[in-house]
């Protein structure tokens, strides 16, 4: 009777060893983990009494107070006038005509190009070593206009365009492994 005691103990434990391991059974016997379903959760903005007791609500149609046309918004960022600087308080319009925002420079763009153009000589051991490869000349430049006299030439003398002196682009044979590196 003992020995019979002892196998069944150690049937049930291995049989809730087994069912342990199911996702249903750990489930109804509570241990499994229930996370809250997202779509239930809903937060929600606490109750407070407005802070104006004497606004109405809009007219029907009337454009609201509080947003701009954006039309006028772009015409007033892109052109300035008065209210760019004057939108604000008077302190930061204070503020921009003490940095200068009004006396910009209007060659500052050909400067910086110039202070690049100066920089771009200079290179490092770095920078030697990543493009070890000397820039590709750029090619012909193609004159717009003869090009198109030519074309119309070929045209009234019923000449296929390719006639005459052609611009051709002519790219130099690359080695076996030079597109990989």
């Amino acid at each position: 009777m003992r020995g019979s005691r002892v196998r069944a103990l150690i049937t049930v434990a291995f049989a809730l060893a087994l069912l342990a391991g199911c996702e249903q059974t750990k489930r109804s016997l509570g241990l499994g983990k229930q996370p809250p379903d997202e779509f239930q959760v809903v937060s929600r903005a606490p109750l407070s009494v407005p802070p104006d007791f004497g606004l109405r609500p809009p007219q029907p149609g009337a454009p609201r107070p509080q947003e701009a046309v954006p039309r006028d918004q772009a015409q007033t960022i892109l052109f300035g006038g008065a209210s760019a600087s004057a939108s604000g308080s008077p302190g930061l319009a204070e503020l921009l005509a003490a940095a200068g925002v009004d006396q910009a420079d209007p060659a500052v763009r050909q400067r910086l190009n110039e202070e690049n153009a100066l920089l771009a000589g200079d290179r490092s051991f770095t920078e030697r070593l990543v493009f070890w490869r000397e820039p590709s000349e750029p090619g012909v430049v193609v004159d717009a206009e003869a090009e198109a006299q030519r074309l119309n030439e070929n045209a009234a003398i019923g000449a296929p365009p390719t006639a005459g002196e052609t611009p051709i682009i002519e790219e130099r044979e690359k080695a076996l492994l030079e597109g990989i590196f």
